[in-house]
């Protein structure tokens, strides 16, 4: 009895050893000059990426191969995220001055700005879709309070958000990250983190302050990733990037609460999301980290940088972009 114990507790060990070493992350393509920060999945097959020096790439066949478009007249221009809906149709955000949001249906062959405000200081950060129409997009504050503009046209046409005005701090901003910095809920309600020299989670209703990495420019919430009543955000200071501390918090009860995890992530972390509700990816410059247990410890799978990641809208595929054209995608 108890050497058939043994055998099984070995079994046991050595099966999951195995399954630890399968997740990996397949690198699919890189070595072109530009960064990539946008990433949009639409299914496990079709998969936008957008970056610096005006690129925007896109993969009809899971990322076996890619067309690379430059947008005319912004070559000097990055593109810090891209919500597509199709193989055809996705709208970028190009920083800074002056602001602009730029929509193609054609595939990327040509681009409409749909989408300008020069005012000084503009800097868009990252956009969010709740469907096809209903779009956000949010900017480093100006005139003290947070800059927000709203689309319910798929992007065609922008306005600037009225209907609630949400005052800043002082050294307070968003970081461009990942462009995952704002989320929609099911409820239609929208939320952001912010970083910097305070830390808070900002919606049209409350603003809460995160016990979180903040204090200097550039540390903070650079994602925060939501699943029905769970969240996580993930944070770091990029100046920094080995120090681990205060860099994940998690929420169970729709974002009321929140508490740090038992194994954080190993280092700076810029974007997060969920794959299923207990298992999530979050990468950063330093690597990628995964977690089986809806974000409570977290283990390092690839030492790789990626900006970051997403799994698809329609599908089960996860993806990641950084660095140097960096593409790839995790595999169990």
């Amino acid at each position: 009895m108890t050497k058939s114990i043994s055998v099984l507790f070995l079994l046991s060990c050595l099966f999951s050893g195995t399954t630890v070493q399968a997740q990996h992350i397949e690198l699919l393509t890189s070595g072109t000059e530009t960064s990539l920060r946008g990433l949009s999945v639409v299914n496990d097959a079709v998969i936008w990426v957008s970056g610096s020096k005006g690129k925007v790439g896109r993969s009809m066949d899971g990322g076996k191969t890619w067309i690379w478009t430059t947008v005319p007249g912004y070559e000097q221009r990055d593109f810090r995220d891209i919500e597509a809906f199709d193989e055809k149709t996705a709208v970028i955000i190009a920083i800074a001055e002056p602001a602009n949001i730029l929509k193609t249906t054609d595939g990327g062959k040509t681009w409409k700005t749909v989408f300008t405000d020069t005012t000084k200081g503009m800097f868009l950060d990252a956009m969010d879709f709740i469907d096809n129409k209903r779009g956000i997009v949010v900017g480093d504050p100006i005139d003290g309070k947070v800059y927000l503009a709203t689309t319910d046209d798929g992007g065609s046409s922008w306005k600037k958000f009225t209907a609630t005005t949400l005052p800043a701090m002082e050294g307070e901003g968003f970081f461009a990250a990942s462009g995952t910095n704002i989320r929609y809920q099911k409820n239609g309600l929208f939320t952001i983190v912010s970083g910097g020299k305070v830390a808070r989670l900002l919606d049209p209703q409350r603003t809460v302050t995160l016990d979180i990495i903040q204090g200097r420019e550039m540390t903070g919430p650079n994602s925060i990733a939501i699943n029905g009543n769970h969240a996580v955000i993930v944070a770091g200071d990029y100046d920094n990037q080995p120090d681990t501390t205060g860099n994940c918090l998690l929420s169970t009860d729709g974002m009321k609460t929140w508490h740090a995890p038992v194994t954080g992530p190993r280092a700076y972390r810029s974007c997060v999301a969920y794959i299923t509700p207990e298992q999530l990816i979050t990468c950063g410059v330093p690597g990628v980290d995964i977690s089986i247990d809806g974000g409570n410890n977290w283990k390092l799978i690839s030492p790789d940088g990626y900006h970051v990641c997403q799994k698809a809208k329609k599908g089960k595929a996860v993806y990641l972009a950084g660095g140097k054209g960096r593409i790839g995608k995790l595999v169990w």
